[in-house]
């Protein structure tokens, strides 16, 4: 099934999650992100499971005991869906319905669906969709709710069988065509801007960081803007670029990106590419990082994946370690060995630290470019006592 997030007559959706430790696969803040996600969806949290495998039941993930379990547990709190932090295959979520009666959805579908809750612009709801039609396309084996009602004259078959999963998937595959289209002209669009851009010979800076690290905040900090910004994940999906000064003779411009996570669904990275491309074409990438995250170190490798599978990995990294008010740390800048500015730690939310950001991109922006050398040390000492 295609879940939409739905209010009933008595509030939001009452959910049960299960988090899932495969083998040495271990996530620090795996549940408490989960249960974000969860409730930036909209959902009701009635409880949690967790549970360690050494390897993925094939059949239900994991295993019809721990199923039944996981099932009751549900069931007595009054939820009526299941939401792994894993992603499952057609069949093992199949499986699991049956098996539990109730409705399933995997890590990749709860996040499609805040991803289609957030999208506002038209670019951001057209890859919003097509990301969900990429997915859905590999399940129809599965069957829709929807088929009985289109199944018009081919009723003769007693049912939708394969004759109609091969028309609906005939006419998904249409609809993604037409997406792909429409995406390619507004790329076309923001590919003239970013040339406009460049041919001004300003600095193009780009936020990029974990979800809900602070980038929307400190966005809006640095242009005095006014672009939406909560303590939830995926807060802002949209693309935002504004010129700004960071000092009285120096001019960028300034883009917020959407925010990563761990196990981003392919399908988005393939949609949301014309976008994230704003942050392979940047001169300079502000990696925003919560440093007040104990996973904070598995973010930033997360988010260096992605930039690594969209291109963006070459481009210069000034690392911005924020919320330091959650710790009561001091704002610092630090240099590298050849006096290029390579961390800040400030607040965006009390603006301590903001010049020293200011300033470590002015410095940047005017400096000639030299090559990039390997550089091993911990900018995150400054944390230790």
């Amino acid at each position: 099934m295609d879940f939409q997030y739905e209010k009933g007559a008595d509030g939001p959706q009452k959910v049960w999650l299960v988090v899932v430790t495969l083998a040495r696969q271990i996530h620090k803040d795996a549940a408490e992100e989960l249960t974000e996600l969860a409730r930036s969806c909209g959902y009701d949290v009635q409880g949690i499971t967790e549970a360690k495998r050494e390897k993925p039941d094939p059949k239900t993930f994991l295993g019809s005991g721990k199923i039944e379990e996981v099932a009751q547990l549900a069931r007595d709190s009054g939820s009526t869906i299941l939401i792994f932090d894993v992603v499952l295959s057609p069949a093992q979520q199949r499986n699991i319905e049956t098996t539990t009666k109730l409705a399933v959805l995997d890590r990749t579908s709860l996040i499609l669906e805040i991803f289609r809750q957030r999208a506002k612009t038209k670019e951001g709801r057209l890859q919003v969709e097509l990301a969900r039609l990429t997915h859905l396309s590999t399940r129809l084996v599965r069957g829709w709710t929807h088929l009985e009602r289109q199944r018009g004259g081919l009723s003769k078959t007693g049912g939708p069988g394969e004759k109609q999963i091969e028309l609906d998937r005939r006419m998904i595959g249409v609809r993604i065509k037409a997406l792909k289209e429409q995406l390619k002209k507004l790329e076309k669009q923001r590919n003239t801007q970013r040339k406009s851009r460049q041919r001004g010979q300003i600095l193009t800076v780009a936020l990029v960081g974990y979800t809900n690290a602070g980038k929307s905040t400190l966005f809006n900090r640095l242009t005095r803007g006014e672009v939406y910004a909560a303590d939830q994940l995926f807060a802002t999906l949209d693309p935002t670029a504004r010129r700004c000064f960071v000092d009285e003779n120096t001019e960028v411009v300034l883009s917020d990106t959407v925010g990563f996570i761990r196990g981003l669904p392919h399908q988005l990275i393939e949609a949301f590419k014309s976008t994230l491309d704003e942050a392979a074409q940047a001169d300079l990438l502000l990696h925003v990082v919560d440093s007040s995250s104990p996973a904070r170190e598995e973010q930033i490798a997360e988010v260096n994946k992605v930039l690594k599978e969209i291109g963006a990995d070459k481009v210069s990294q000034l690392m911005v370690y924020n919320k330091i008010d959650k710790e009561s740390n001091d704002p610092f800048l630090t240099f590298d060995d050849k006096e290029r500015p390579k961390a800040v730690a400030l607040s965006a939310v009390t603006g301590a630290g903001i010049d020293l950001l200011r300033q470590a991109i002015a410095k940047i922006a005017n400096t000639e470019e030299e090559p990039e050398e390997e550089d091993d040390e911990d900018w995150l000492k400054e944390f230790e006592p």
